[in-house]
C-alpha cells in the first residue's frame, strides 16, 4: 500500500510511511502536553519528530555518499537541546519546563529511529514515554512524599558553613 502511493506522490527521499510515523508519534506524545498545558504541544511535537525524521533520511540520501549517521544523530541532539532550553524558564526560583526539554529530545529519537526505518522502535518509544509521562504523574498526584518535584536553587554558602534553613 505505502509502495502505491508513493508513486503517487514523488517524496523522494522521504516516505509517506515515514512521514505518517512521525506525525503519528509526535501526535501521541504531544496530545498529552497539550492536555496538560505543557509548552510543547501537538504542533511542536509533531514537527520535531518529522525534523529529525527528515535529517536522518536526508543524511543517507545521494548517490554514491557515506553518510556518517552517528555524525547527522548528534547534531540533531545538539540542536533540539537548544530547542528544549527555549521552553525551561524560572520563576521565583523555580524551575520549570525540564520535563518539556527532555520530550522534546525524546522526540528527536523517534525521528531519528523512523528516518533509520526502524518504527517499531518509535511507536514503541512514544508508548514508553506516554507511560511515563501519565504513569509518574498519577504517581506523584497518589502517594504524598513523591508530590511534584519543584526544583529550588541551593545556596552554596549556606551549605558549605553548614547553615541551612529547613
Amino acid at each position: 500500500m505505502w509502495n502505491e502511493l508513493n508513486t503517487y506522490f514523488d517524496l523522494a527521499p522521504l516516505t509517506l510511511k515515514g512521514i505518517g510515523m512521525a506525525v503519528l508519534c509526535g501526535s501521541l506524545v504531544g496530545i498529552e502536553r497539550q492536555i496538560f498545558g505543557k509548552p510543547a504541544g501537538i504542533r511542536t511535537s509533531i514537527l520535531v519528530c518529522m525534523g529529525a525524521y527528515g535529517f536522518v533520511v536526508l543524511a543517507n540520501f545521494g548517490p554514491g555518499q557515506h553518510p556518517d549517521a552517528g555524525r547527522i544523530i548528534g547534531q540533531i541532539v545538539t540542536g533540539v537541546g537548544f530547542l528544549g532550553a527555549g521552553v525551561m524558564m524560572t520563576h521565583s526560583g523555580n524551575i520549570m519546563g525540564v520535563t518539556s526539554a527532555a520530550v522534546i529530545w525524546i522526540l528527536a529519537a523517534m525521528g531519528a529511529f523512523i528516518g533509520m526505518e526502524r518504527y517499531a522502535s518509535a511507536f514503541t518509544l512514544s508508548l514508553l514515554t506516554l507511560f511515563v509521562l501519565l504513569g509518574i504523574n498519577w504517581v506523584e498526584r497518589h502517594v504524598k512524599p513523591l508530590g511534584r518535584g519543584i526544583h529550588k536553587p541551593v545556596d552554596l554558602d549556606k551549605e558549605e558553613s553548614g547553615k541551612t534553613e529547613d
